[in-house]
């Protein structure tokens, strides 16, 4: 039995001797073909390409298990495919530049800067003027005055955009005070923003007749937008929600009053709050006016800048 061994060892590394006692027992026990059996047994061995651990040197290729040379193709595979997405992002991009350089008609940045520009300085001698009174302040908390810089953001960012831009002016605009240094630390380059500020109030700056306090609590719904006049906005951020502040202080002084025509274009939604509001944030009622001035259409207006969760839609929408 040791020699047979030894001579399978030699002769057969796989394990010639073992296939062959199989074949015996195959054929006294089925009676079948030997030949046959033998040569489906010789079929089932499976040559896996695979060298002896022994025969392989430390260092080559082939030293690594197959784990290692698992994870090695997977990861292939994932930089394969970030390089595949990284060209597909650039070349989305560059479709993309395209098409705003097209939309753009070919304008470099600075020749659109310089358009812009002149637009708004234009507006300051013909377009109807937007005064922002900031003269309440005091009555707000610093959160509130942050907010409150945040809209002058973007109502300035929308008026750039305009067609047909306001004439921005904030009054009460005092130097060091917390919403002046609230403008210049929250806005990226309030310094060259295109409007005028002043410490002085917009009473002493225009006639009386020509001043239009916008307000919510107003009983006058805004018919047009008038080029000669000067619309004012209560730069009043207030959480606590005062009621008629705003509408007070204009009537101290016998000043033209209006409000957005909601009532007129709109109607309350039903909503799981049960919540409406005729309040707005500036930037909110400056788009409003913006877009009206330049479509004529209040529920054009109306629609860019009362946001649904005001609870009001226009009331063809509600149909």
């Amino acid at each position: 039995m040791k020699h047979a061994e030894h001579d399978t060892e030699e002769s057969d590394p796989v394990g010639g001797a073992d296939r062959q006692w199989e074949c015996e027992v195959a054929w006294q026990d089925d009676g079948e073909d030997r030949e046959s059996i033998c040569e489906s047994f010789r079929l089932l061995q499976i040559d896996t390409g695979c060298d002896s651990p022994k025969d392989v040197p430390v260092g080559s290729e082939k030293w690594y298990s197959r784990n290692v040379l698992r994870k090695q193709r997977h990861w292939e595979k994932i930089v394969t495919a970030k390089k595949k997405k990284r060209k597909q992002e650039k070349e989305r991009r560059k479709a993309k530049h395209a098409e705003d350089k097209g939309a753009a008609h070919q304008h470099s940045k600075r020749v659109l800067k310089v358009i812009t520009k002149e637009r708004l300085l234009a507006a300051k001698e013909a377009a109807p003027w937007l005064c922002i009174d900031l003269s309440m302040t005091s009555h707000m908390t610093k959160k509130e005055i942050s907010r409150l810089a945040a809209q002058i953001r973007r109502l300035y960012g929308s008026n750039k955009k305009a067609g047909k831009p306001f004439w921005i002016c904030l009054t009460g605009f005092v130097a060091g005070s917390p919403i002046s240094e609230e403008c210049f630390r929250m806005n990226d380059g309030f310094s060259n923003y295109l409007m005028d500020t002043t410490p002085e109030s917009y009473l002493d700056l225009f006639p009386l007749e020509t001043i239009v306090y916008l307000t919510p609590d107003s009983e006058n719904a805004l018919q047009d937008i008038d080029p000669h006049r000067v619309y004012v906005l209560g730069g009043l951020v207030d959480e606590s929600i005062q009621k008629k502040l705003t509408l007070q202080k204009a009537q101290e002084h016998s000043l033209q009053t209006a409000r957005l025509p909601i009532a007129e274009y709109m109607v309350k939604n039903a909503n799981v709050k049960n919540y409406h509001s005729e309040t707005l944030a500036i930037n909110q009622v400056f788009d409003a006016l913006s877009t009206y001035y330049e479509t004529q259409s209040w529920p054009e207006g109306l629609k860019a800048g009362v946001p649904p969760g005001k609870g009001y839609v226009l009331q063809e929408t509600a149909l």
